[in-house]
C-alpha cells in the first residue's frame, strides 16, 4: 500500500502487499482420518491373470501387503477448495490411488510403497463432502479405503429481517434494561436466536451507540476470541452513531460488543442477515453506482423526502444488477441537508417499516452508512425518513447477493491494515486533500473479488468524503512508474465535517487488478484508518 502523489503529478510511491488471503485461512479447521481407520478388502480382479498369478502373497486379502493403510488430512486452500494429503503405508510395490471428492468428481494418482501424495479440488458449491480414498495394490489383489468429511471454508449469505436483536434501553436481547459499562461487553446471542440457525459463521448487524456521555469506540468480535485492537463505531459525548458490522460468531453462537469508552453507553443492534457454510447466496461486488439522489430526481421523485415519508426504488434489472435471482443488495446510503434530527430505515418492498434504523442524523448533518438489505419480490426496496422534517437521500449500490453469485465470505481475525497516524505504518502521515492511497489486496486470478473493511477518518482538516473504488492500474504499472492517475470516484463511502472522526463499513471491490484506492475527497488533510475483517472469494 502507498500514498499516491496529488492528481496534478500522477506520480506514486512504492507499495507493500499484505498477504490477506492466507491470513484469512490460517485459522480454518483441519479435517483428519488416521490410517487406523483404513478398511481393507480384496481388490477387483481387473489385472491380467498372469500378473495376478505372479503375486507372491495373493492367496488372501489378509496375507497380501499386510502393512497397506491410508491416512487422510484435509485443509482449505480457499473458500471453495481443499488440499488433501494422502499418507500411504505399504510394501514397496506400485499402487493406484483413487480420490472420490464427494461431489461426483474423481481423480487418480500413482504411488510406490510408503509415501505421501497431495491432491487439490475445488467445489462448485459450499457444503460438507465425504472424501473417499482408495489405494489399490493390483499385484496383491488388495485395496484399502478411508474417508474424511470436509467442510468448505467459505460462507454464503442468507437475508434476515431487518430485526432488532439488542436494545439496552429496554432490555431487548439483554438481561435487563441497563447501559453497557465502560470497558465491558454486551453478549448478544446470534446462533439459535429466532430462526437464525446454530452454526452461523458471521452475522451482519447494524450497531448503534447512543446515550453517550464520553468519547470512545465499540468493537465487535466473536465470543471466545481475544478482543482485537480494531474498532467498528467511534463516538463523542452526546452522539448517536450507527455503523454496519460483519462480525464472526463464536462457536457458542454469541458475539461481543465491547464499550471502549470511559462512561456507560446504550447499544442497539439490528440484524439483516447471516452467513453459513452451506450453499445460499454468494456476493458479487460492483464499482459504486448511484441509484438514488433526491436532489436530482435519480431513482425517485426530485425533492427532499418528507418527514415520516417513504419511497420505493427499483434495484434489480438496473445497472449491473441482474433482473432476477437477487436476494439482497449492498448499499451505501447517505442523508444530507436534513431539516431536523432523525433516522433512515431501509427495508424490502412488500413489508411494513421495521423499528430498525440504518442511518441516524442531526439537523444539517451529512452522514453515510453501509446497508445490506433484502430485496422484495418485485426487486425493490423502500426507504423511510424517521425524522419529522424533510431530508435528501442518496443511495449508491456497491454489490448484490444471489444464488448465482460465487463469491463466498471468509471472515478474518480483524486486522489493522492502514493507520496513517502510526510511525510504523508504511503510509505514515496524513492523506492530503484530493490524494489517494492505493493498496494491492489480492493477486489477479486468485478468485478474490472483494474485501470487508472498516474505514475511519480522523483529524479531519476540512469537510469532505472518502471514496473507495477499484484501481484500473496493476501493481506492476506502479512499480514501473507507468501507472495513470485513476479518475477520482464521485460516490462517497463516508462523509465528514472538519474535526470529526467518522467510521463506515466498506465492501470494496478488487476489480480486475486486485488494487483498491482510498481517496480523500476534500481540500484538507485527514488521517485514515482501515481495518480488514474478511474477503469474498469465487473459487
Amino acid at each position: 500500500m502507498a500514498h499516491a502523489a496529488g492528481t496534478d503529478s500522477g506520480d506514486a510511491q512504492g507499495i507493500s502487499k499484505p498477504d490477506l488471503a492466507q491470513a484469512g485461512l490460517k485459522n480454518t479447521a483441519k479435517f483428519s482420518s488416521p490410517a487406523a481407520r483404513s478398511v481393507r478388502q480384496s481388490a477387483p480382479a481387473t489385472a491380467p491373470k498372469s500378473r495376478l498369478a505372479a503375486a507372491p502373497m495373493a492367496e488372501t486379502a489378509d496375507a497380501a501387503n499386510p502393512t497397506l493403510a491410508v491416512g487422510l488430512d484435509a485443509s482449505a486452500t480457499s473458500a471453495h477448495a481443499v488440499e488433501l494429503h494422502t499418507s500411504v503405508t505399504s510394501a514397496t510395490t506400485p499402487l493406484d490411488i483413487t480420490v472420490a471428492w464427494g461431489d461426483g468428481a474423481t481423480t487418480t494418482a500413482s504411488a510406490s510403497g510408503t509415501q505421501s501424495v497431495t491432491s487439490e479440488h475445488t467445489y462448485a458449491e459450499l457444503g460438507t463432502y465425504t472424501v473417499k480414498v482408495t489405494v489399490t495394490d493390483k499385484a496383491a489383489n488388495t485395496s484399502v479405503t478411508n474417508e474424511v468429511a470436509f467442510t468448505t471454508a467459505g460462507s454464503d449469505y442468507t437475508p434476515y429481517g431487518p430485526t432488532r436483536l439488542l436494545d439496552t434501553r429496554n432490555g431487548t436481547g439483554a438481561p435487563k434494561a441497563a447501559k453497557v459499562a465502560p470497558y465491558s461487553s454486551a453478549h448478544l446471542k446470534i446462533g439459535g436466536n429466532g430462526s437464525i440457525p446454530a452454526g452461523v459463521t458471521a452475522v451482519v448487524l447494524n450497531v448503534t451507540v447512543t446515550s453517550t456521555t464520553s468519547g470512545g469506540h465499540i468493537t465487535a468480535f466473536a465470543d471466545g476470541d481475544e478482543k482485537p485492537s480494531t474498532s467498528n463505531v467511534n463516538f463523542v459525548p452526546g452522539q448517536t452513531v450507527p455503523n454496519l458490522v460483519i462480525v464472526p460468531v463464536g462457536e457458542n453462537g454469541y458475539v461481543n460488543l465491547y464499550n471502549g469508552g470511559w462512561e456507560p453507553v446504550d447499544l442497539i443492534a439490528d440484524v439483516t442477515g447471516y452467513f453459513t457454510q452451506t450453499a445460499s447466496s454468494g456476493y458479487t461486488p460492483l464499482a459504486p453506482q448511484r441509484f438514488v439522489d433526491t436532489r436530482s430526481g435519480t431513482g425517485t421523485a426530485k425533492g427532499q423526502l418528507a418527514g415520516y415519508g417513504s419511497f420505493g426504488t427499483q434495484i434489480t434489472g438496473l445497472g449491473k444488477v441482474p433482473a432476477s435471482g437477487v436476494t439482497a443488495v449492498a448499499l451505501n446510503v447517505t442523508v444530507t441537508n436534513p431539516r431536523s434530527d432523525g433516522h433512515l430505515t431501509v427495508y424490502p418492498s412488500g413489508q411494513q417499516a421495521p423499528t430498525a434504523s440504518n442511518v441516524n442524523f442531526t439537523t444539517g448533518q451529512t452522514i453515510a452508512n453501509s446497508v445490506i438489505v433484502p430485496v422484495g419480490p418485485d426487486g425493490r426496496i423502500n426507504i423511510r425518513n424517521g425524522g419529522w422534517n424533510p431530508a435528501d437521500v442518496i443511495v449508491d449500490v456497491v454489490g448484490y447477493y444471489s444464488p448465482q453469485s460465487k463469491g463466498s465470505y471468509l471472515p478474518f481475525a480483524p486486522e489493522r491494515m492502514i493507520d496513517t497516524r502510526d510511525p510504523e505504518d508504511p503510509v505514515y502521515g496524513p492523506l492530503a486533500g484530493r490524494d489517494y492511497i492505493y493498496t494491492a489486496m489480492a493477486e489477479p486470478g486468485s478468485g478474490v473479488t472483494g474485501f470487508v473493511l472498516n474505514a475511519t477518518v480522523t483529524n479531519t482538516k476540512d469537510s469532505g468524503f472518502l471514496a473507495v473504488a477499484p484501481d484500473p492500474n496493476t501493481q506492476e504499472a506502479y512499480d514501473d512508474n507507468a501507472a495513470s492517475t485513476p479518475a477520482p470516484p464521485t460516490s462517497s463511502t463516508l462523509n465528514w465535517t472538519t474535526g470529526k472522526t467518522v467510521p463506515n463499513l466498506v465492501q470494496a471491490s478488487t476489480g480486475g487488478t486486485g488494487l483498491v484506492d482510498f481517496w480523500n475527497q476534500s481540500d484538507g488533510d485527514t488521517d485514515l484508518i482501515v481495518d480488514v475483517f474478511g474477503m469474498y472469494q469465487e473459487s
